[in-house]
């Protein structure tokens, strides 16, 4: 090998780490605080959206919804912790006819109420009832725990057709037909709540779906956040050895950032023959909204959230099913307009994806031309994030949307088994994983590798074919210069090795305030 070829090759490694890590960082933990309005509202800012084939033992028949919100928590951060807004609507929407359109919608809505119908708890000091400042008065272990003074409980409600104008009907408990369920308080620390794990799963309920003949679980409370990433390192002006994050065998070379933080969960396990319709594929998203008005009450009266009152039109302010796509894909004057719409609009933001800037930002910034993909306009991100993929995860009749899609009919892959990158794991290694990201997202997918391959052309490159995928001439090899070398690209974190459980709700115990 020549001199120049070996400088040419190490300049090109340089700017594949450079371009990866840069990337990461704009992942920031899949979407937490990716839009400027949403830092305002860490209550409904959605972090990640998951849906795949429940991988737990007898359950293979059933899909796992997952939507995470409130991001970066502490464990310690009370004494408030992170209850939900009862001033905002969650919802999970489910598109099962390819029309970019919800079909089907799970609403949550929560209340928080001081125990003693608004009296709190108090201690008598000096002959005096007087408040205590804390939202326990002592140990907890059970659901309605006496020793709690605020009681977190939420609503569900599935609506079939447009979410605002569709049949809404109340999700109820199998057990004893109430419509309003309670949530956990969040995991305080090993004196209050001396066994976390226990005390959560009492908050695991068998429900009845109205249109559904299966009953499904649903689970709400805090967990530990279940995305990996390399924070710290990307926001110090990418301080990271370049020949460790080109390393494949280096995937694990560097701590998880947030791997000691929490975030509030909405999880649902509903059976897959009650979210299709005649097609296998379903698309899925999740999305927060608050009311258009509030009022501050500037001298608020004794009481709980008694400070705002909210009133008119729902406003959507948060939306997430593909991970990264606001973060690294959306320009930043229409992040926030994309956390207000609907797939149904999505035509309006065509432009970034068929011609992504970050590539050629990257040149920009790295002094370092002809490393970006030039297969323009890039079909290939088209089919892996806007349609799906033919023959895996595209419906019948698809109109070009962003969302999470999976095929409900390809069967789940045991955790041991999974490929961390999923469809792109299979490429590299000739699996048949085919459970994973992009078609659907498990919490082992390891998002952010698989969507650097896929941005900086690689899966144009797939196993030595200019159309392993489907994407034809997309991916002439002359139009993607990186080609094989974009499967290389990783953070140095892997996503693999966090700790998950081996059933529903899935998701860790959330980190404790003390342990």
């Amino acid at each position: 090998m020549s001199i120049h070829s070996q400088r040419r090759r190490s300049g090109l490694a340089t700017a594949v780490g450079l371009a990866l890590v840069t990337l990461a960082g704009g992942a920031a933990a899949s979407s937490h605080r990716e839009a400027p309005f949403i830092t305002t509202a860490p209550k409904v800012d959605g972090t990640d959206f998951y849906m795949f084939r429940s991988y737990e033992t007898g359950r293979s028949d059933f899909v796992t919804l997952i939507a995470n919100y409130m991001p970066l928590q502490d464990g310690y951060g009370g004494p408030n912790y992170f209850a939900f807004d009862p001033n905002a609507l969650y919802e999970i929407h489910i598109d099962n006819n390819g029309d970019a359109k919800e079909d089907i919608t799970f609403q949550f809505r929560f209340k928080n109420a001081l125990a003693g119908n608004g009296a709190g708890v108090n201690l008598n000091i000096g002959g005096k009832s007087v408040g205590i400042p804390l939202i326990q008065a002592g140990a907890v272990s059970n659901v309605k725990d006496a020793n709690l003074q605020v009681a977190e409980s939420y609503t569900l409600t599935v609506v079939r057709g447009d979410r605002r104008s569709g049949a809404a009907q109340a999700v109820t408990n199998a057990n004893n037909g109430s419509s309003t369920f309670d949530k956990p308080v969040d995991n305080i620390g090993k004196k209050t709540i001396a066994d976390y794990p226990a005390y959560a799963a009492k908050h695991l309920y068998s429900v009845n779906i109205p249109g559904c003949g299966t009953p499904a679980r649903v689970f709400v409370g805090q967990r530990q956040d279940p995305f990996a990433v390399n924070l710290g390192t990307i926001f110090d002006l990418v301080n990271a050895p370049v020949a460790v994050i080109t390393d494949p065998a280096l995937i694990n070379a560097a701590p998880n950032t947030i791997g000691d933080k929490n975030v509030s969960t909405l999880a649902l396990e509903v059976h897959k023959s009650c979210l299709t319709n005649g097609d296998d594929v379903i698309g899925g998203w999740t999305t927060a909204s608050l009311r258009q008005a509030r009022l501050l009450n500037g001298k608020p009266p004794s009481g709980h959230q008694t400070t705002e009152k909210a009133g008119g039109a729902w406003v959507q302010v948060s939306r997430l099913g593909m991970p990264l796509v606001n973060e690294v894909v959306i320009g930043l004057k229409d992040k926030d307009k994309f956390n207000g719409s609907k797939p149904s609009a999505d035509a309006q933001f065509a432009d970034y994806v068929t011609n992504p800037t970050l590539p050629a930002l990257l040149e920009i910034a790295l002094g370092l031309p002809n490393t970006a993909p030039t297969n323009f306009p890039r079909t290939d991100l088209v089919t892996t994030f806007l349609t799906g993929i033919k023959g895996v995860n595209q419906p019948k009749n698809v109109v070009a949307s962003e969302m999470l899609r999976l095929n409900t009919a390809i069967a789940p892959v045991p955790f041991a088994q999974q490929n961390r990158l999923g469809i792109v794991g299979n490429i590299l290694a000739g699996g048949s994983d085919n459970a994973g990201f992009p078609n659907g997202r498990r919490p082992k997918d390891d998002v952010v590798d698989v969507s650097l391959v896929a941005v900086m052309g690689g899966l144009c490159m797939a196993n030595g074919s200019t159309d392993a995928l489907g994407f034809g001439a997309a991916c002439k090899p002359a139009a993607v210069p990186l080609g094989a070398t974009a499967f290389k690209l990783h953070d140095a974190v892997d996503q693999a090795v966090v700790p998950l459980l081996p059933g529903f709700p899935y998701l860790n115990t959330p980190i404790p305030g003390t342990k």
